[in-house]
């Protein structure tokens, strides 16, 4: 009899980074959420968050299940490794890659599984086992099997000292914690998952925005590199009224600026392009975004702005 995996557990936010009492602190990847099943027969599907099918992209994860017994379902996060830390770019080109694409990107940039939880164990179902009953019965797969690359187990504490040390990770790609209660079982769709994302605040320069001039949108920021170069950073969430009226006093239509030619995607999942309205790089303003950074130093999600800071000039940020 064919058995399906279930729907994905999913998590809830939490602006605490405390690890609560009764509950284990996971490392939150920089990668992207999948769960595989390796079937009696010697099949293997690798999914998605979605439900997506991406066993084509990623032919190394695909072998590698051969390590796993049938009958087999694991949730975790592909990761790519580069440089010293997480590349997730290299993740979203190798998507769409299939057949000899996929098994060359496969040798430039091999992925990991990072498994985090075991949805059926040798033909048992284990989502209405406990959190720990889960984590101890796949801490045993690992070591009875002596599993190796591609396969990598995520650690998980109960010690909120050592969960607090782990938020030091993010230089290599971690982006926070998930908080799982002991005692739960997998429940499908349902977040009762916690999840605590790091952000940090930093200084960006206004180079461009969307909307009218008198009241913008979003700003898209920059930052000098060492070569005096400005690099394109990141965009803003959406701007409240009060806020892009309070902005636009300060924007300048651009003459001469150095991303003239230049086209911006909506970002965020999409590859729509933007159409945007570049402005004299002169105002400063702080910002807080997830660590999350692509290998151009790009912040992938949206940046939230804190405010303007007429304090600063281009070049103290």
């Amino acid at each position: 009899m064919t058995w399906h995996l279930p729907q994905p557990i999913l998590t809830a936010p939490t602006a605490d980074p405390a690890l609560p009492p009764g509950w284990a602190a996971e490392p939150k990847w920089d990668g992207y959420r999948a769960q595989l099943a390796r079937y009696a027969d010697g099949r293997v599907l690798l999914r998605s968050r979605r439900g997506t099918d991406v066993t084509p992209s990623f032919p190394e994860i695909q072998t590698a299940a051969a390590q796993l017994p049938g009958d087999t379902g694991l949730d975790g996060e592909l990761v790519v490794w580069e440089e010293g830390r997480l590349a997730f770019e290299r993740l979203q080109q190798r998507l769409p890659r299939r057949g000899s694409a996929a098994a060359e990107d496969a040798t430039r940039w091999p992925a990991h599984f990072v498994v985090f939880d075991v949805l059926r164990l040798a033909g048992t179902d284990t989502t209405s086992w406990s959190y720990r009953r889960r984590r101890t019965a796949l801490e045993e797969l690992f070591t009875d099997l002596r599993l190796q690359a591609p396969w990598t187990l995520t650690p998980s504490t109960t010690d909120p000292d050592t969960a607090h040390e782990w938020l030091d990770w993010t230089a290599a790609g971690m982006e926070g914690l998930c908080f799982k209660r002991l005692t739960e079982p997998y429940r499908p769709t349902a977040r009762t998952w916690r999840k605590y994302k790091v952000r940090a605040t930093h200084d960006a320069i206004v180079s461009a925005i969307t909307g009218p001039l008198s009241t913008p949108s979003s700003l898209l920021l920059g930052r000098y590199d060492t070569n005096g170069q400005l690099k394109y950073i990141g965009r803003t969430t959406t701007l409240t009224q009060t806020t892009a009226r309070t902005l636009a006093g300060h924007l300048t239509p651009a003459v001469g600026h150095p991303w003239e030619g230049w086209t911006f995607s909506a970002g965020w999942g999409s590859r729509e392009a933007l159409s945007v309205t570049l402005v004299e790089p002169e105002l400063v303003v702080e910002v807080s975004a997830d660590v999350a950074r692509d290998s151009a130093g790009r912040v992938r999600q949206p940046v939230r702005l804190i405010r303007v800071r007429n304090d600063l000039t281009p070049g103290d940020s």
